[in-house]
């Protein structure tokens, strides 16, 4: 029961001012996400690429400003959010669980 509590999100806000995407997860830890960091990890497959096909967020691209604002987030099913990006963008489906395995404070401390 716990993990799936440290699974589950309990509230998802949107902080436009820090660029952030703050989550607060049912057990009670914080995970807060960069939009640059997040924009980069898009795990869809024009993004993360697929097979033997590289992805056009591979290392060292360079980002615009519209690439990384964050317009808007849309909960899909009971499993994942997707996020809307100034320049259209909004394939990725980014899972609770993944967001929560790359939480950017737990990364850090190991």
């Amino acid at each position: 029961m716990r993990d799936m509590q440290a699974r589950t999100p309990a509230v998802i806000t949107r902080v436009e001012e820090d660029r952030a995407l703050v989550i607060t997860w049912r057990d009670g830890h914080v995970s807060r996400y960069d939009w640059d960091d997040l924009r980069r990890s898009c795990p869809c497959a024009l993004c993360a690429g697929e097979m033997d096909i590289p992805g056009s967020m591979h290392a060292g691209v360079i980002l615009t400003a519209a690439q990384t604002f964050l317009e808007s987030i849309e909960q899909v099913g009971s499993y994942a959010i997707r996020l809307q990006w100034e320049d259209g963008h909004n394939t990725g489906i980014y899972t609770f669980d993944g967001l929560r395995e790359g939480c950017p404070c737990c990364a850090e401390s190991e």
